[in-house]
């Protein structure tokens, strides 16, 4: 690519804000949805659920492509698949069409989402650098979900669900103009010392602290999905007014902005699976003290932010382990791989969720789950192995 590297950057940052961000706001829709179509909060959740687990499941194949050929065409076409996937929540008559929605929505996001974008970013950057620049790029999904949520407010409060999701859509196709600035043919064999996409896959596949990765990648899939998607009829139904939600979720995304970058740049100065460790701990307390202190504005405010400054930034931190661990070449796919587990988890956290809540009318259980989760991933991260494998350093090329 001939294109400066701040262009690609702020690029790839701008799209992963339009796909995060539009994402981010989906659980806005949940109660006026099921309210209008008299469809139980399972429904929703399913279509949510199933949008994770084809992003996720998309992702390999989408990194796969896109390691061969270029982010470019596989952005665009994610952006349209996208917009598709939107316009068809609209025109749900009788819940079904919040499946397919869903389902299309997830494609679109494997292609706009973090493995396409992410790979390509970190291909580019400097080794030393790495953390930084993908925490840039993980800054703007942030970005995007600070702006999208009260976007997303005042469309419904406005327009009603319906045409808020054709506008939506439309906002989406921004990604397809914004692709041709990450186009190009990457450099496929940089730093692979001839390996094969098949060779790297096995390499992953026989490393131990791959699969602890992947594993603990699912529960921050789990944690983000449940409060996405549940947080606005949660505090429903604890009496607030639907503002809170809308607020509580910005603030997520505003604190974010920040959490993204610094862990990015504490996975330039510290084990980055160490860091991770002590996210997931912080995120099980933080879970710990909101069922602890009394509910109120003030409290959802403060776990909003808390929540909001770890959000995303396990994805600077994994999909740098990745790279470190395994090199560039072929980051794309193999993070795409990881994400699944952060996929399976979001599936099982959206719909989980919403099946617990439609048999007991409350989710206590979910949220002492997203606990125990928590302290199991902080203890997952510990024991990787965050060092080069052998390939890399017989070759001379390890990577920070």
């Amino acid at each position: 690519m001939t294109r400066p590297f701040w262009i690609i950057v702020l690029s790839a940052g701008t799209i992963m804000g339009l796909a995060v961000g539009i994402r981010q706001s989906l659980g806005l829709f949940l109660t006026p949805i099921t309210a209008d179509l008299g469809v139980g909060r399972e429904t929703f959740a399913l279509g949510m659920g199933l949008m994770n687990l084809l992003w996720g499941l998309g992702s390999p194949f989408a990194g796969a492509i896109a390691d061969r050929f270029g982010a470019g065409l596989v952005a665009a076409a994610g952006g349209v698949l996208y917009a598709v996937g939107l316009s068809t929540m609209a025109l749900s008559g009788d819940g079904e069409n919040l499946l397919l929605g869903g389902v299309l929505i997830g494609l679109g996001l494997s292609g706009t989402g973090f493995s396409v974008i992410l790979g390509t970013v970190g291909r580019l950057a400097p080794p030393e650098k790495r953390g930084r620049a993908l925490g840039i790029v993980s800054m703007g999904g942030s970005i995007g979900q600070f702006l999208a949520l009260p976007y997303t407010h005042v469309l419904i409060d406005g327009f009603g669900w319906v045409t808020s999701l054709f506008i939506l859509a439309l906002t989406a196709l921004l990604i397809v103009p914004l692709a041709a600035s990450i186009a190009g043919s990457p450099a496929a064999k940089d730093g692979s010392g001839g390996q094969t996409m098949k060779q790297a896959f096995r390499e992953a596949s026989a490393n131990r602290s791959f699969w602890l990765l992947i594993a603990g990648f699912f529960v921050c899939g789990f944690h983000l999905a449940f409060i996405m998607v549940h947080l606005p009829a949660f505090l429903s139904d604890q009496g607030f007014e639907p503002w809170l939600a809308a607020t509580g979720l910005t603030v997520v995304g505003l604190c974010n902005i920040i959490g993204s970058y610094g862990c990015g740049v504490l996975g330039d100065r510290y084990p980055k699976k160490n860091v991770l460790s002590l996210l997931y701990l912080a995120r099980a307390l933080v879970f710990a003290m909101f069922l602890v202190v009394p509910i109120s504005e003030v409290s959802v405010l403060v776990f909003s932010a808390a929540m909001g400054f770890m959000w995303l930034g396990t994805v600077p931190l994994t999909s740098g382990l990745v790279a470190h661990m395994f090199g560039t070449a072929y980051m794309s796919m193999l993070f795409g791989i990881v994400f699944v587990g952060h996929q399976v988890g979001g599936f099982l956290g959206a719909w989980l969720a919403g099946r617990l809540y439609d048999m007991s009318g409350s989710y206590d259980t979910m949220w002492w789950l997203s606990i125990a989760l928590g302290l199991m991933s902080a203890a997952l991260h510990w024991p990787i192995a965050e060092r080069p494998v052998e390939r890399l350093v017989a070759v001379g090329q390890e990577f920070r």
